[in-house]
């Protein structure tokens, strides 16, 4: 299906941002620091502690964010309560990006930022909380040839089938059956017919007597 492959896509994103975000903060401490910048009389150790701070800080809730996603593609089911929460807090810290790079990097960036944040929203999305991933056991049936044959000896009945299963192998005779039904119905019929003729002839000898 189409979902399974986006929801991975969402993940491998997610851990790309993971790793970039953490290495472009780091990047501009390190920048920072041998630069011995200031800011509106800031300390620069202070700034450059501060970059590769939240470098790991973000860094490790982008990874986060890449491991509920991953989690959802391998088991095929909704993120937890955790994992929603993380996912939906992504999805508006991309739609805040995204607004907000379009006037300072332009509209390539801004791109990028909603084609994540469709990705992690598809991603919440994606699964019925109702469904519980792949069905591994076969649906259940309704008996077996096996469980028949123990009615069959339990009940003393034979089941549908078996008399036609026997057939000439068996070597028994299965039409002596049909033919003494034959032979009571055709004998049934004289007896009627004898009955209907014999009326008359009882109703001649009552006007005569």
């Amino acid at each position: 299906m189409v979902r399974r492959p986006l929801v991975w896509m969402a993940a491998i994103v997610l851990f790309v941002e993971a790793v970039g975000i953490a290495l472009l903060n780091w990047f501009l401490g390190m920048v920072v620091d041998r630069q011995d910048m200031s800011m509106a009389g800031l300390d620069s150790d202070l700034m450059a502690r501060s970059s590769k701070i939240g470098g790991v800080v973000f860094g490790l809730y982008f990874l986060a964010c890449a491991v509920s996603t991953l989690l959802v593609a391998l088991r095929r089911r909704p993120p937890g309560l955790f994992g929603r929460v993380l996912l939906i807090s992504a999805a508006v810290a991309h739609a805040l990006l995204g607004a907000f790079t379009v006037g300072l990097v332009g509209w390539g960036a801004f791109t990028f930022m909603m084609v994540v944040f469709a990705l992690i929203v598809f991603t919440l999305l994606a699964y019925d909380p109702r469904e519980t991933g792949p069905v591994d056991a076969a649906p259940e049936t309704g008996g077996t040839g096996d469980d028949e044959g123990g009615a069959a000896e339990a009940g003393g009945t034979v089941p549908a089938g078996s008399a036609d299963a026997a057939g000439p192998d068996s070597g028994e005779d299965t039409t002596a059956g049909k033919v003494d039904l034959g032979k009571g119905a055709d004998t049934k019929g004289v007896e009627a017919m004898d009955a209907v003729e014999e009326e008359p002839a009882v109703a001649v000898a009552a006007s005569a007597s």
